[in-house]
């Protein structure tokens, strides 16, 4: 099993406010799209309200601390270990796909990271991407993606796998 994240970060690290996503970017949405489609995605509670449902063609996992949380479509388990145990067994990879506190506990486990870098900084918002080592990643793919009226700002999404 690989485990994948995929995040769209701000130059200071920034990834949402009041449990909102920072900016609307389409190029950025569609590349999500594309690479976790038929895939395990993981994310928290707080996440997947924000969302407001399942997402299409993914098996969508919820990882909580609430004992009776089971909204109608996804998995849900109440420690992100248990959740990657059970696709271990499966022998499926899964994506993490947020939020700030489910980045921080499967940063150190990750064996790649899908990161779009978002070209602006966000000083008023309340949740961040964790800290990575960099030196620990090489990057193996980049594309530069410029703003547009359907980007609100530019990006470059690069690809990283654990050296």
């Amino acid at each position: 099993m690989k485990i994948h994240i995929i995040a769209a970060i701000a130059e200071n690290n920034a990834i949402g406010k009041d449990n909102q996503l920072l900016w609307h970017i389409k190029d950025d949405l569609q590349l999500f799209k594309k690479t976790t489609l038929n895939h395990v995605i993981i994310m928290g509670r707080k996440s997947y309200e924000s969302i407001g449902r399942p997402l299409p063609k993914r098996t969508n996992v919820v990882v909580t601390r609430k004992r009776d949380y089971q909204p109608e479509g996804v998995l849900v388990f109440n420690s992100l270990n248990n959740a990657f145990a059970h696709f271990e067994k499966l022998g499926e990879d899964v994506f993490v796909i947020g939020g700030g506190e489910i980045y921080r506990q499967s940063v150190d486990d990750a064996h790649e990271l899908h990161i779009s870098h978002v070209d602006t900084s966000v000083e008023d918002a309340d949740t961040f991407f964790p800290k990575v080592k960099w030196a620990e990643w090489q990057e193996e793919e980049s594309e530069a993606y410029e703003a547009s009226p359907e980007n609100d700002f530019g990006f470059t999404y690069r690809r990283y796998s654990r050296k």
